[in-house]
């Protein structure tokens, strides 16, 4: 579930949500409209985004849902946002992730990103990310990720536990059982799919987060996936 303002009170300020497995706050997008890096060189949508949970649900059923990441694709380009950003985070949030849905699509708002992450050195964030893919992303990444209380994690595109290249990186896993010694596993599914006390995605110590597979459309898309390995 997830819980927002009333779409009129969103007026000239940055619009937050808070999923019910979430222990803090985030500031989203719409998905995969602002997920350029979602799709392979053939156009296709990657395994893990044709499962991705945030084109699904609430996410789709609900205007109130989906109102508060359309307005903040508009919202980021305010000279005043990352003031407003700043503000409402020091007085709100310990911990804060970044796009529970949409991505950092556009590099004059990853820079705006930076900018808030700096300011905001009280709190920890989190920041999931298929933008580095792109090599133009690269630098503002590598800022990110020098700054104390923040990771950045690079998203596999496998939902077979492939891991990638990176400083601090995230894969999908069928189940627990796939965890291997170069995974930290994700325990959510342990704890009613809530993270409870762990923060271990905004740890820096932990290199790789193995999230399993949840929701009947990713099941339908390693399915799909086991089907063609079959064949092939």
């Amino acid at each position: 579930m997830i819980k927002i303002k009333k779409v009129k009170d969103f007026n000239n300020k940055p619009a937050f949500s808070k999923a019910s497995k979430m222990p803090c706050r985030s500031w989203s997008l719409p998905a995969l409209a602002t997920c350029p890096a979602s799709k392979d060189k053939n156009g296709e949508l990657v395994d893990a985004c044709k499962g991705c949970y945030a084109t699904t649900g609430n996410y789709i059923r609900f205007d109130s849902v989906k109102a508060p990441r359309v307005h903040n694709q508009k919202d980021w380009k305010r000279d005043s946002w990352v003031a407003d950003m700043v503000e409402s985070i020091n007085l709100n949030d310990k911990f804060f992730r970044w796009f529970d849905s949409g991505d950092m699509y556009d590099l004059r708002l990853a820079n705006k990103i930076l900018e808030v992450m700096k300011l905001t050195p009280a709190t920890e964030h989190w920041l999931p990310t298929r933008q580095h893919k792109f090599p133009k992303f690269q630098a503002v990444i590598d800022l990110m990720n020098a700054l104390p209380n923040v990771v950045v994690r690079l998203s596999s595109d496998s939902i077979q536990g492939g891991i990638i290249a990176g400083e601090y990186t995230s894969t999908i896993i069928l189940d627990s059982t796939y965890t291997t010694s170069a995974m930290t596993l994700c325990k959510a599914y342990e704890n009613k799919a809530q993270c409870g006390s762990c923060r271990k995605c905004w740890d820096k110590d932990v290199k790789t987060i193995a999230y399993p597979q949840h929701g009947e459309k990713m099941a339908k898309v390693n399915k799909n996936l086991i089907s063609l390995l079959e064949v092939a």
